[in-house]
């Protein structure tokens, strides 16, 4: 079970000192299939701050490049999010009835076609989740023309016989309560800008992540499927929190390790996504109040670009 631990370690690493690692564990925990939790988070953290060293050591791509990769992952990501239900009663010809995805103007599928309901061929979050598929493995030229799909069915450009009218009036669910419509475009349009950049800084230079990224992928369609999950549920809304923090956390350890700023532009893109949920909608912030949530959302930003700053005036 120790193996699992190494994962977090970039492969390099994992050839040249796998199997001293392995062996010291073995000699301290004997008789243990895991260390203590303490250990487990200081390998796990090391296993973090390694790969980040080794994607800064790399030179085949300049920062801002990956930094934008980044964002769009994350929006893509963030856009998928409430339509993973809908996404797997699709490719499994699931009728979900009264489960059905909570936006009222959906519509049917044709093989499910409710009462004085419109039906349409394709959810519309197959588009967030084909531009994260192209994204995680550099491809930028699937990723750009599926993002501008998705600003053209938030403006009405695109009509709602494909996609339904859920990419025009959906509310889609960020964290604790922080919606955001579709129509906005905040979200479908810095997503596009962010593949513009990547379609034209040379996208054979993009970094390609290893499939081992569909598994978490594929167990929230399962799980979002398989029990009925949508973005409004409590579960989900608590569970995307802690994942968001976490994100952020790992964050700030990757640039208070580096010291570089690729990682300040997701969290800015991000930043930006949420605050105009936010504003936008006060109403529907959720448990928390909009000032608490925009104070939280705000301080990233300052804190990594210091922790950057800190980290380069020490190893100057």
């Amino acid at each position: 079970m120790n193996r699992i631990l190494l994962a977090a370690y970039p492969k390099d690493y994992r050839v040249r000192q796998g199997e001293e690692v392995l062996g010291c564990l073995a000699e301290a925990y004997p008789g243990r299939a895991w260390p203590p939790p303490r250990e487990v988070a200081a390998l796990l953290g090391a296993g973090v701050q390694a790969r980040a060293r080794a994607v800064c050591e790399d030179r085949t791509r300049p920062w801002w490049l990956d930094g934008f990769h980044l964002t769009a992952l994350v929006l893509a990501a963030l856009a998928l999010v409430p339509y993973l239900q809908d996404v797997w009663d699709w490719a499994l010809r699931v009728d979900p009835a009264s489960h059905s995805i909570g936006f009222e103007h959906a519509g049917w599928y044709p093989w499910a076609q409710g009462p004085e309901s419109r039906t349409r061929l394709l959810p519309y979050g197959l588009l967030p989740l084909v531009c994260l598929l192209a994204l995680l493995r550099g491809w930028a030229w699937i990723a750009l023309p599926v993002s501008a799909t998705m600003a053209g069915v938030g403006s009405g450009i695109v009509g709602s016989d494909v996609f339904g009218d859920e990419g025009v009036v959906g509310v889609g669910y960020y964290g604790l309560g922080a919606p955001l419509r579709a129509h906005d475009m905040v979200l479908s349009g810095t997503l596009f800008l962010a593949c513009s950049v990547l379609a034209a800084g040379r996208p054979g230079r993009l970094r390609r992540r290893s499939y081992g990224w569909l598994v978490p992928l594929a167990g929230a369609l399962v799980m979002a499927g398989a029990l009925h999950l949508t973005s409004v549920d409590p579960y989900v809304q608590r569970g995307q929190l802690v994942v968001e923090v976490a994100a952020l956390a790992v964050a700030w350890i990757v640039t208070a390790a580096t010291g570089d700023y690729r990682w300040l532009i997701p969290v800015a893109a991000f930043t930006l996504v949420r605050i105009t949920a936010i504003v936008t909608q006060p109403s529907m912030t959720g448990s928390l109040p909009s000032q608490v949530v925009l104070l939280a959302l705000l301080m990233p930003l300052p804190l990594l670009a210091v922790t950057a700053r800190q980290r380069q005036r020490r190893t100057a």
